[in-house]
């Protein structure tokens, strides 16, 4: 199975998911979490800018080919809406997977729940902790609840 974790890059909510998962056959994949390297990459491979919004925009295009890439190749996407800051990208890879038809776990704490209500209507599962995604892709997987 392929899974592909995006959302919120500032805590180890990956390597949790990551290292409970091993075991089972999951193939994981993400966005670049190298806040400087995804914001840069467009004009570090394409050239500098001088308005912030171009610099922006480079990156942003960049960052989409790598996203909409992983997000079809995936079996799941998983997106994590972390509590410091708003993450819009997270919210446009719920929507591309939920368009795909892709399986869709969110993953977010219970004060955003009334903001992310819509977003937690295209999840096939909302859940708050990684451990909960573990459980959820080993149950899909083996068939196993936890133990």
């Amino acid at each position: 199975m392929k899974v592909y974790l995006s959302g919120e890059i500032h805590t180890d909510w990956r390597d949790q998911i990551i290292e409970g998962a091993k075991g089972l056959n999951v193939t994981f994949s993400a966005p670049v979490t190298d806040h400087a390297a995804s914001d840069d990459c467009g004009v570090a491979i394409m050239g500098a800018e001088d308005q912030k919004f171009w610099h922006d925009h480079k990156g942003a295009k960049l960052n989409a080919i790598r996203t909409r890439n992983a997000i079809e190749a995936a079996d799941v996407v998983v997106v994590r809406f972390g509590e410091k800051y708003k993450q819009w990208n997270a919210a446009f890879d719920a929507g591309y997977a939920s368009a795909l038809g892709k399986a869709l776990i969110v993953m977010h704490g219970a004060e955003h729940q009334h903001a992310l209500k819509e977003v937690d209507a295209a999840a096939l599962a909302v859940t708050e902790t990684p451990e909960q995604v573990v459980q959820i892709l080993t149950y899909v997987l083996t068939g196993t609840l936890p133990g």
